[in-house]
């Protein structure tokens, strides 16, 4: 049996370091991987509490395969994400759409076990990324979650759209960028001035502040958005936002968050709006992320962290209280 470290959660909240065994030998398709970095995603807040195993937001270089594998090979770089496993026969995963199947393997409902908060792992070689040369191990790594999600939700644009983004935050300043690179135009929506700049520099063409006490926006013509994504941890105001929504146009609730989404029925209906749920990328998405992130040079904004209990406790006190700027990523020592 081969045995490697691993930080899961603790009743406490606090991760723990803990040992995980697996069998020597590889089976089928399996791909030992060696974790290189790990993302922190807001996601990995809801189950530290949990008797499992931490990290989603994988990146690391092959060290063995399995005798099923037929594609990677020792000291290829690799990413995963949320999904690991699927069962590749129903309808949903002969259609490319294997993030519905319903016996998918995702963070949190399988592999109690092994995640990215650890030394090694053992995925499906089918559901390992390759990760392009120019993308180093430490930006790879929150696009595995962060950047793939939002991905999904400006899938299908046109480079005559408007897109909003609520929240310049972890998903919205990786958003800022995709929006930006696809020829779009990016309007940043803000519950304060604080990260104008910020944004600007990221991609965006207009930065509008909206809190409860009055909406704030640059002076021109009115763009009505085509597309909104909304990152903020908590809802928005909808009577607020509804009005800027373009006819047609799709909102996605990329946050995630417990309680109901509770919206003004009558502008949906008189405009036609969709609120379109979405969960994370499916396979071939996120390797058309990875691709267009390299393509664009499109790279998070990051603080490191090593990986040993002290350094994942302040990662995640620090992202539970807002304060990362923008992606945490755990790097081994």
């Amino acid at each position: 049996m081969r045995s490697f470290t691993v930080f899961k959660g603790s009743e406490g909240g606090v991760a723990r370091k803990s040992i995980t065994t697996k069998p020597d030998e590889l089976a089928g398709d399996q791909v030992l991987v060696r974790v290189t970095a790990s993302g922190l995603c807001g996601t990995d807040l809801h189950y530290k509490t949990q008797d499992m195993v931490l990290g989603h937001e994988g990146v690391g270089v092959v060290e063995e395969v399995g005798p099923g594998v037929k594609h990677l090979k020792k000291g290829d770089r690799v990413g995963w994400g949320y999904e690991t496993d699927s069962c590749g026969h129903c309808l949903e995963c002969v259609r490319g759409e294997e993030i519905f199947c319903d016996k998918r393997s995702m963070f949190g409902t399988a592999n109690f076990d092994q995640g990215s908060f650890s030394s090694l792992a053992i995925w499906r070689e089918a559901f390992l990324h390759p990760t392009p040369d120019s993308i180093s191990d430490e930006d790879a790594a929150p696009l595995q979650c962060g950047g793939a999600t939002v991905f999904t939700a400006l899938q299908d644009l046109r480079p005559t759209d408007t897109v909003g983004i609520m929240g310049v935050g972890g998903l919205g300043h990786l958003a800022i960028q995709f929006a930006a690179k696809m020829g779009c135009r990016v309007v940043v929506i803000s519950g304060s001035d604080r990260k104008r700049d910020q944004a600007m520099e990221l991609g965006a063409h207009r930065f509008i502040v909206m809190n409860k006490d009055k909406t704030t926006s640059a002076d021109g013509e009115v763009w009505p958005l085509s597309r909104l994504l909304v990152t903020t941890s908590v809802q928005p105001d909808w009577e607020a936002l509804l009005p800027m929504m373009a006819p047609r146009s799709k909102i996605y609730p990329l946050s995630v968050a417990s309680g109901d989404l509770v919206i003004p029925y009558l502008p949906l209906l008189l405009a036609g709006i969709r609120i379109q749920g979405s969960i994370v990328a499916t396979r071939a998405v996120h390797r058309e992320m990875l691709a267009f992130a390299a393509l664009h040079k499109i790279k998070p904004v990051i603080e490191k962290f090593p990986m040993t209990e002290e350094g994942i406790k302040e990662a995640m006190d620090k992202l539970d209280s807002g304060n990362v700027r923008y992606r945490a990523v755990l790097v081994p020592e």
